[in-house]
């Protein structure tokens, strides 16, 4: 590939975003991707959609090979990120359905490969506004204008998973001020980001987490609950994420090429 390309991570219902979509198997040198990549169009863009937790859900947050899947993305031409995500609400006016845009993320995952940088060679991503302003500022219009409620410049906090959080830790993340809790959010932002992409994350909030201080009416998250809602907003997350693509600027205007770090482990 050539042209600029335009990369996707999703889940189920979001493979029919691509017209005429090609698989692909791509190696890399941290491993075997989640899945092949979905390589079409959404206009006259190229874009590359990957599911995260594999075509059949198959892969638990925690067990994803992160790494592989951000280097098959630079390895296929992709400069842009757009990582659609279910979340919980940690606070009272982030309601079910609404879309959040992330402007901060607090990791609270351990174990997992985060950084293309192992050694003898040593750098530093400046992670400090990880994401992608233009990206997140248009994406924050087309959902505007599609009725969607939008939060912008949120903190999503990132959990380990596959288990939802205690009454306590959500309590915890509420009173910090955190927006929004998920289990994919990272480290893919900041891999992305070492590999000199633009990344956003658009999450659709699903749930309450474990529930609301005050609040007994409000039960706490379950995992049939988030595909519940999930499935039910699942058109228009399609939705946006095309309007997304066909209204990005041919050559980027932001600043996220030059967080690339001078070489990654695999060069």
């Amino acid at each position: 590939m050539t042209e600029d390309v335009v990369g996707i991570f999703g889940g189920s219902g979001l493979y029919e975003l691509l017209e005429a979509a090609e698989e692909v198997r791509v190696e890399t040198p941290y491993g075997a991707p989640s899945d092949a990549a979905f390589v079409g169009r959404i206009g006259t863009r190229q874009v590359v959609f990957m599911p995260r937790h594999g075509r059949h859900h198959t892969i638990p947050p925690h067990r994803i090979n992160f790494r592989a899947n951000l280097h098959a993305m630079s390895q296929m031409g992709v400069t842009r990120v757009l990582g659609p995500a279910a979340v919980g609400s940690l606070q009272a006016e982030l309601a079910p359905g609404d879309v959040v845009i992330p402007g901060q993320y607090v990791d609270r995952t351990w174990g997992r490969s985060d950084t293309f940088w192992e050694g003898p060679e040593v750098a530093h991503l400046a992670a400090a506004d990880p994401y992608c302003p233009e990206l997140g500022d248009l994406a924050e219009s087309r959902a505007t204008k599609s009725g969607r409620t939008v939060h912008r410049h949120r903190t999503m906090v990132v959990i380990q998973g596959p288990r939802f959080g205690t009454r306590a830790e959500s309590a915890w993340y509420s009173q910090m001020g955190w927006g929004v809790v998920g289990m994919t959010g990272y480290p893919e932002v900041a891999l992305a980001r070492e590999l000199g992409m633009c990344y956003a994350s658009i999450a659709l909030v699903t749930d309450y987490d474990a529930g609301l201080e005050g609040r007994p009416d409000i039960a706490p998250v379950s995992h049939q609950e988030v595909l519940r809602v999930f499935a039910a907003n699942v058109d228009r997350v399609r939705s946006l994420l095309v309007d997304v693509v066909a209204a990005l600027p041919q050559e980027r205007g932001c600043a996220c090429a030059s967080s690339r770090l001078p070489q990654d482990a695999a060069e």
